[in-house]
Formats: structure tokens, sequence, C-alpha cells
């Protein structure tokens, strides 16, 4: 996909939050599956009426079935007639066509150089999990795992500590044919909040499919006694997957945030992010 936006053409910024309980993740898909960009891309299809021509999404982070989004990011090139006709009324009309698992908050157009994916700095996501031995909170049940083994946060918070930095992530992600494991966590740490809830928030540039919850999945052996502390940055130094280290749930996870650059460091942060990562690179 190119990062230049076609003569005639406007790039537009999308601020946007899902419940994604009943997607199949943020990506469309074949067979009919319902999806958070297949729905947008065919509200704005409808609202536009642009007929049959689709116009594409480009987001920050593709969540997987069931992730939810907060402060999600997308932009779109929509042609300047386009633009200008529905830019006053797109926001209003966008929410009476959506379902209302999908709220878009924001429309605005971009510069050219802005990319949703590629000019971005970082994301961060949270997970939350309840340990009480009663349950969760069922307001909260489709927003926070159930662990049903007391959690030293503490001893969480020190093994999550030590995963920070760039490192070969293999050991936690799904290895996808040409792309790289080397990623860069900016923060990463674990709290209770007042209600019990324990919140795990991680940082990074980028994340590989499935990092977030594999090592989430690894700080809860650590919080429940099963593994000591020092055996997330074990795993990790190793380098392969270890079968003791579950994916959990997608449902306890939101991505929270997308951060990005100054207007005139969009396009140098876009070609950075697009070369192969390369440790130290």
């Amino acid at each position: 996909m190119s990062d230049e936006v076609a003569d005639g053409f406007v790039r537009v910024r999308l601020d946007l939050s899902y419940d994604g309980a009943d997607f199949s993740g943020w990506a469309r898909q074949a067979g009919g599956r319902r999806t958070v960009q297949g729905e947008i891309e065919d509200a704005l299809r409808t609202v536009t009426r642009s007929g049959e021509q689709t116009y594409e999404l480009t987001v920050a982070g593709r969540t997987d079935a069931g992730v939810h989004a907060r402060g999600q990011v997308a932009h779109v090139d929509l042609p300047r007639e386009v633009w200008d006709e529905h830019r006053e009324k797109l926001l209003k009309r966008l929410a009476g066509r959506l379902p209302k698992d999908v709220r878009i908050w924001r429309v605005a157009e971009a510069p050219a150089a802005f990319n949703a994916r590629f000019a971005a700095l970082w994301r961060r996501y949270v997970y939350r999990v309840g340990d009480r031995p009663g349950g969760v909170d069922p307001l909260l049940r489709g927003h926070v795992l159930w662990h049903d083994w007391e959690l030293d946060v503490e001893a969480m918070d020190t093994a999550a500590r030590s995963l920070v930095g760039e490192h070969d992530f293999a050991a936690y992600a799904k290895k996808r044919e040409g792309a790289t494991t080397i990623r860069e966590i900016l923060g990463f740490g674990v709290e209770r909040r007042t209600d019990g809830v324990i919140e795990i928030e991680v940082r990074a540039d980028a994340f590989c499919y499935n990092q977030v919850r594999s090592m989430v999945g690894a700080l809860l052996f650590v919080g429940d006694g099963h593994r000591g502390v020092e055996w997330p940055r074990k795993v990790l130094d190793a380098g392969v997957r270890d079968s003791a280290v579950h994916v959990v749930r997608p449902h306890g996870l939101t991505l929270e945030e997308v951060a990005y650059p100054a207007d005139e460091l969009l396009m140098e942060r876009t070609l950075r992010a697009r070369r192969v990562r390369v440790r130290g690179q």
C-alpha cells in the first residue's frame, strides 16, 4: 500500500472505539464474518452515497476476534468532492448508521503524510483480570478475565518490568512468514485498582500476533505462584515457544491509546517503521 495520497483525494483520520465481543476481529474477512472494518466501510459507503465504491481503511492496530478498543485510530482516503460534501455531517450520519458496538468519535482531515499504522509511535494495551473468589462483577464480565487463583500483583509487576526493552519476542509470538519478531516494549507494569480489578498495561512501538495475550499468560503463572518471578524473562531469552505459556482469552484486552509524532515528523516515522526490524536499528 502506498503512503501517497492520490491526486484529488483527501486523507481523513478516524478516532474510534468498539466492543469486540461480537466481531471476528478488525480486518474484513471473506465468508460474511462480522468485522469492525467491514461495518465501518459499509457505513461510510452508505452515508456518502458511494454505490459500490468501498473506501478501504488503514488501522493502527488490527485487533483479534474478541479484543476491544477504546482509542483505536484509522485513516481513509476520500475523493475531495466527497469529503467537501459530507465533512460537516459525516460524524453524525455515521453514528446513525453504525451498530451500537462501534462508535466513531472524531473525523478530521489529516496531513497527507499521516498513516494510522506506520506513523504510530506506540500502542498502549491494558489487560484486565479479576481474582476475587466469587468471580467478576457481572457488569464487567465482558472486559475482565476471572482467574480463580489469588494473584500476587507485586510479583507480576516485577516480572513484567523484566521484559521492557528491545528484544526478540519469538517466544511470545506466533511467527509469520517474512515478519520479524523484534519489538521494543517501552513500558510494562501491573497494578490493582481500588475495586480489586488488576490492570496489566503494556506500551510498545508495535506488537507481534498474540504477543500481549501470551505475555499476560506468563504473568498470571507468576502471580498465582506456579512460576517464579524470573521465569517470563527466561522464556524470552530461550527464544522458543514454551508450552507452559498460554494465550489468555481475548475479552480482557483493550487497545487504549495510540500515539503519533508531530505533523512534520510523520513521514520520517512512517519510513522508519516500514524498514524490516533488526536488533539495534
